[in-house]
C-alpha cells in the first residue's frame, strides 16, 4: 500500500461526509429523544438540532459539552488532526461559547499505521486546542479498523450570550464566514484528481477555526448561529428554519464559492454524502439557480459559521469582522416561510 496515501485509501469516508445520512440518523433517534422535562437543569438536549447540550449552572452561566470525530480527509496526519480538533472545537463557538478544555477521541489501527503517524494526528490536534488557549487534558483511545479522530468539548457561555437555531426573527439577515467547496475539493483529493492548487485550499480551509464565535455570542443582535458541516449549507439552514418556524431567501449570487472548487463543481465531483443530503432535503428546499445545487447540498467538514443577524445590529457584526480582518458574506434574508436559493 502506498505509504502517502495510506490514511485516505484504509477510511470508507472522508470528515464529516462519513456522518449517517441523516434520513437514516432519523429513523435510528425514533423515540430517543431525552424527556427534557424530567431535567430541569437541561436547557439544550437532542431534542433539538443544535451543536452542543447546554445545562444551566444556575450562576448566570451555562456549561456546553458537545463530541464530534470522524476519519481522514487528507493523508497529511497533522492537518488531519488540527481539523478534526477545529471542528469539534467550533460546536462550542458556534453556540457564542467559550471552549475551557477538550478530551481526545482517538482510534488506530495498530497492524496497518505507524505508531508516528499517530502521534502526528494528536499533536496536529492538541496545536490546534493549544492556539486557541483550550487544553486536551484527556481522551479515550482503541486499536479500531480504522483511523479516527475528535474531540470532547467542554465550554462555558453566559446565559445572556447563548445561541441556538431557534432564536432566529422575521427580517434576519443570514451571514457565511467561509466558503463553500470542502467537501468537493475532498473528494477529488480522495479519488487522486486533485491538482496542487485544490489540496493547498482543502488543507487552507480544513485548519481555520471558528472563534469568532465567542465574539458574536456577545452581541444581542445575533440570533442564531450553528456552524455549516457534514449536511451541507441547505441542511444546516433548514435547521435555523424549523427550528425557528421561519424560512429564508438565499441569493446564491452572494454565497462565497471556493474559486479551486469551481472545475469540480461544474464536473459534478461530489462526494457521496452529497446526494443523501438532497434526498432528505428536496422536498423543504427550492433551488431556482441550478448552478446552485452542487455547492448548498455539498458537506463541509469545519466549515464556517452560519448566522442570522437583526438588521438593526448589522452594522455591528460588520465592524466585528472588519476589526479582526475575518471575511464576512451576507447571503440572504429570513421570511414567513419557505426555503429558496435563486
Amino acid at each position: 500500500m502506498n505509504q502517502e496515501n495510506i490514511l485516505t485509501s484504509i477510511s470508507k469516508g472522508s470528515g464529516c461526509g462519513c456522518k449517517i445520512q441523516p434520513a437514516v440518523l432519523s429513523e435510528m433517534l425514533s423515540g430517543l429523544s431525552v424527556d427534557i422535562d424530567k431535567f430541569s437543569n437541561l436547557l439544550v438536549g437532542n431534542h433539538l438540532n443544535d451543536d452542543c447540550s447546554v445545562y444551566d449552572l444556575g450562576d448566570g452561566k451555562y456549561l456546553l459539552q458537545t463530541v464530534d470525530f470522524f476519519t481522514p480527509m487528507v493523508n497529511d496526519p497533522a492537518v488531519f488532526g488540527m481539523a478534526a480538533a477545529a471542528n469539534a472545537l467550533s460546536d462550542i463557538y458556534a453556540m457564542g461559547g467559550k471552549p475551557i478544555m477538550a478530551n481526545a477521541v482517538f482510534s488506530w489501527p495498530l497492524d496497518l499505521l505507524p505508531v508516528e503517524m499517530g502521534r502526528e494526528v494528536l499533536k496536529g490536534g492538541i496545536d490546534m486546542c493549544k492556539n486557541l488557549g483550550v487544553p486536551v487534558a484527556g481522551g479515550h483511545s482503541i486499536d479500531g479498523k480504522e483511523p479516527i479522530f475528535g474531540l470532547s468539548v467542554t465550554g462555558l457561555v453566559d446565559a445572556d450570550n447563548l445561541k441556538t437555531n431557534a432564536g432566529a426573527k422575521i427580517g434576519d439577515v443570514v451571514f457565511m464566514t467561509k466558503s463553500l467547496g470542502i467537501g468537493m475539493l475532498a473528494a477529488a483529493y480522495k479519488r487522486n484528481i486533485s491538482t496542487t492548487a485544490q489540496n493547498e485550499a482543502l488543507f487552507t480551509l480544513l485548519t481555520q477555526n471558528n472563534a469568532i464565535g465567542y465574539e458574536l455570542g456577545k452581541i444581542k443582535g445575533v440570533n442564531a448561529m450553528t456552524d455549516i458541516t457534514g449536511f451541507g449549507f441547505i441542511g444546516h439552514l433548514l435547521e435555523i428554519c424549523k427550528s425557528s418556524n421561519l424560512g429564508a431567501e438565499i441569493e446564491f449570487v452572494n454565497v462565497p464559492l471556493e474559486p479551486e472548487a469551481i472545475a469540480l463543481a461544474a464536473s459534478f465531483v461530489l462526494p457521496d454524502n452529497a446526494m443523501r443530503n438532497w434526498n432528505a432535503y428536496e422536498k423543504e428546499v427550492q433551488i431556482s439557480n441550478q448552478d446552485a445545487f452542487a455547492w448548498v447540498v455539498d458537506p463541509q467538514t469545519n466549515g464556517g459559521l452560519l448566522f442570522t443577524v437583526s438588521e438593526a445590529f448589522v452594522s455591528e457584526v460588520k465592524h466585528l469582522f472588519d476589526n479582526k480582518n475575518l471575511p464576512l458574506y451576507e447571503v440572504g434574508r429570513l421570511v414567513n416561510s419557505g426555503v429558496v436559493v435563486r
